[in-house]
């Protein structure tokens, strides 16, 4: 707790109104796996642990099968969401984004490629999200009403069966009714089958449909690396906000040669 207070103060105090937001999630199927930089989503060499998801289907075939979520296992869980948001506003958070995409345990849920239940939280869409909706909306109500609140998405499962760009405007519609202020959209990752069309913006789309047809704010994000890019989607209201990972890691200081370029105009 207090590592997280220092390091949301750090981010305060460098001023211009800097913010810093958290992302809870819970790895579900792809968990108890080796490091990014070894063999990602590849089991550990030893010392594996238990894992849980929506259906007992294990990520691939060279991860352990995990445990279907039984109503306990939900409850209990969506207590722990509710324990580490409370931290969260403690630590002097100012944004919180529940992590449902990229195959995870509530992507697990809201995909018919992983969610194989006969139950209320299987079969329809409605009933996929039914899960992740319950984490949402408690959260959201221990979450401080002033301050925003996403939830992450994948919004085309690239493969035979999964979701769809359509299917993806129906689950934004689902999480803006519990009170989301903002969908950040990727896709892909939720199986190993995933044949992503990838290209320059190529999950852009997904956030322009949601954001017009839903009416609700969307974060871009992917294969999205130049300020002339992040503008021309901001300016043409395909989404409201820009989040970049890849560039950092082959320019840690990305952002500020942006920046520098946009100066010199």
């Amino acid at each position: 707790m207090l590592a997280f207070e220092r390091l949301a103060d750090f981010v305060h105090a460098l001023g211009a109104g800097a913010k810093i937001g958290l992302q809870p999630g819970h790895s579900g199927p792809k968990g108890s796996t080796q490091l990014g930089w070894e063999s990602p989503d590849e089991p550990l060499p030893i010392g594996n642990w238990p894992l849980l998801a929506a259906s007992a289907l294990a990520y691939g075939p060279t991860n352990q099968l995990p445990l279907a979520m039984t109503r306990s296992d939900m409850t209990q869980l969506t207590d722990k969401f509710v324990q580490s948001t409370c931290r969260a506003a403690e630590a002097g958070f100012d944004w919180l984004e529940l992590d449902c995409a990229h195959g995870y345990l509530l992507s697990s849920f809201i995909t018919p490629l992983s969610n194989q239940r006969t139950d209320d939280y299987g079969d329809t869409l409605a009933n996929r999200c039914r899960y992740p909706l319950e984490v949402f909306s408690a959260m959201r109500e221990v979450w401080p009403a002033h301050l925003p609140m996403s939830m992450r998405i994948s919004a085309h499962d690239w493969a035979p069966g999964g979701n769809t760009a359509d299917d993806a405007v129906e689950i934004a519609r689902l999480f803006k009714a519990a009170g989301c202020d903002v969908i950040d959209v990727s896709s892909s990752q939720t199986t190993r089958a995933a044949k992503p069309l990838y290209g320059r913006m190529y999950q852009t789309p997904f956030a322009d449909r949601i954001r017009n047809e839903v009416g609700i704010r969307t974060m871009a994000v992917g294969a999205i690396s130049e300020s002339d890019q992040v503008n021309s989607i901001i300016a043409a209201g395909r989404a409201d906000l820009y989040a970049t990972a890849w560039p950092h890691l082959a320019d840690p200081a990305s952002t500020l040669h942006e920046a520098a370029k946009l100066q010199s105009r």
